[in-house]
């Protein structure tokens, strides 16, 4: 059974539940409401290695360019 991502339309509240099928009906454990909408979940989703930092900007001290220094730099 796989544990799906929700958030109540009502009161907001985000939270997981374990379910035997997607079309069960999932009330909120906040309010009782079962206007809740499912969420993508995070781990769902496969990196490109496209959003990764390049190595000469995980070496940088500010992260955001090339330069050893945040000194006069445009990254920010």
């Amino acid at each position: 059974m796989p544990i799906y991502e929700y958030r109540c339309e009502g009161c907001g509240e985000d939270f997981e539940e374990l379910v035997r099928s997607a079309d069960d009906a999932v009330p909120c454990p906040a309010c009782g409401s079962e206007q809740v909408g499912r969420k993508l979940s995070v781990f769902a989703f496969q990196s490109t290695g496209s959003d990764r930092p390049s190595a000469s900007s995980a070496s940088s001290s500010c992260g955001g360019c090339s330069k050893t220094s945040c000194s006069g730099c445009s990254c920010h």
